[in-house]
């Protein structure tokens, strides 16, 4: 029985997760560079957002997705805050309780993805 050509094949659900998983891989290997190159975190973001819109429902990699675009948004967020708050000299120690944060959110996110359960948001 041959496929129908105008359909797209349908991939098995081990591919399926094993794709998911190595998307999530990248956007983690993006947001652990961008403690050096910012633009990483730029299109790991970028990946979150596209990837978020393609799963559908409560899933693993979506919890992953969504965990890694609200570390992004609200580091910026505070990063705002904190270079307001510079001049008054709490803003650099702001910095650095963001890039504590930032780090536990990353390093929570890989343990918890390298066990493969989902993250509480």
């Amino acid at each position: 029985m041959n496929p129908d050509p105008s359909q797209p094949p349908i991939e098995p659900a081990e591919a399926r997760h094993d794709s998911e998983r190595n998307v999530l891989l990248v956007t983690y290997v993006l947001y652990g560079l961008s403690a050096f190159i910012f633009v990483t975190a730029v299109a790991g973001v970028i990946i979150n957002h596209i990837k978020l819109g393609e799963l559908g429902g409560e899933t693993v990699a979506h919890s992953h997705h969504r965990w890694l675009m609200r570390t992004f948004w609200f580091s910026i967020l505070w990063s705002v805050v904190c270079l307001i708050l510079t001049p008054i000299v709490i803003g650099v120690v702001g910095y650095f309780v963001l890039w504590v944060w930032c780090a536990y959110r990353f390093i929570r996110g890989m343990l918890t993805f390298a066990d493969g359960r989902a993250m509480p948001v």
